[in-house]
């Protein structure tokens, strides 16, 4: 993705959008909605999440959120941000007191009502923002273009080669955050890909957990008494791979998660969640390849 296209985004609007002054009608009762509030201290500390050294002063809050912008675009991380504002962690405040199933319909209406707002400011000059894969990318409006999620014939061991590689890489830098993000998504993808093979559609898409369980459902991976009971063991280890990697993405993404709260993760840390996910994806794909066959 160009970087030209994120910097689409640089609006004063949408900033606005971003830091919670922006409002819009909620479809589904009326009521007014928008995304958190966020102070400027509290964008300052995610500017300084994702590297920039930035202190508070007297700029107003939009400022700073044309900062992380321009910061995260520059450093190659536009979509890691707004993933990061978009995510659930950062509604707590907001959602706290709800039930499971309203805190999930109402983060997902609000995420879609921002993103429906940031899509008016680009509507006219013929771009849109979407997300594919768990990546928001910014692309001409109606393109058939499907960045973050290959292609059925992509997915195969060279691929998931290459985004562990590309995973690594990012641990090299110290982009732990980033590393876990690519982690995470490879096992999205590689699931999807193996439910597709089946001729199902995967219902579930941003929900590594129950992509899981769908795939296996669909390849009969569940314990079985007649297996012996340390491959069982091992495929009942499967389970804690994906929450984990989900769960540290999650965390390593969380702005509530400063300070004692955030996941302290080491590079050894990040190597590891990163090999879990490439083996486990080997593994699926090889689950496929033999079912398949």
């Amino acid at each position: 993705m160009s970087k030209e296209n994120y910097k689409l985004l640089k609006r004063r609007r949408i900033y606005d959008i971003l830091d919670g002054d922006e409002h819009f009608v909620s479809k589904i009762d009326g009521r007014e909605l928008s995304m958190p509030y966020l102070s400027g201290p509290r964008i300052v500390q995610i500017l300084n999440t994702f590297g920039d050294p930035v202190e508070y002063g007297s700029l107003s809050r939009w400022m700073y959120v044309e900062e992380l912008l321009d910061y995260c675009i520059e450093k190659d991380r536009a979509s890691d941000a707004l993933s990061y504002l978009f995510s659930l962690e950062q509604f707590v405040d907001a959602l706290r007191g709800l039930s499971p199933d309203e805190i999930a319909i109402q983060h997902e209406e609000i995420v879609n009502g921002a993103v429906e707002l940031i899509n008016g400011e680009l509507y006219f000059g013929g771009h849109e923002l979407r997300v594919c894969g768990g990546i928001y990318v910014v692309v001409d409006r109606g393109s058939a273009l499907k960045l973050a999620t290959p292609s059925i014939s992509a997915i195969d061991r060279n691929y998931v080669r290459d985004i562990a590689d590309r995973a690594q890489a990012d641990i090299d830098k110290g982009e732990f955050d980033s590393a876990i993000t690519k982690a995470r998504t490879l096992l999205e993808e590689v699931f999807i890909y193996v439910i597709e093979q089946k001729g199902e559609k995967s219902g579930e898409t941003g929900d590594i957990g129950k992509l899981y369980k769908h795939v296996k459902s669909l390849y009969g991976m569940h314990g079985d008494a007649s297996m012996d009971r340390r491959v069982n063991m091992l495929l009942s280890g499967l389970e804690k791979i994906v929450s984990a990697v989900s769960e540290m993405r999650n965390k390593n993404g969380d702005a509530h998660g400063l300070g004692s709260s955030r996941l302290n993760i080491a590079d050894y840390h990040a190597r590891l969640a990163v090999n879990a996910a490439t083996n486990m994806a080997d593994f699926i794909l090889s689950v496929a390849d033999h079912a398949n066959r």
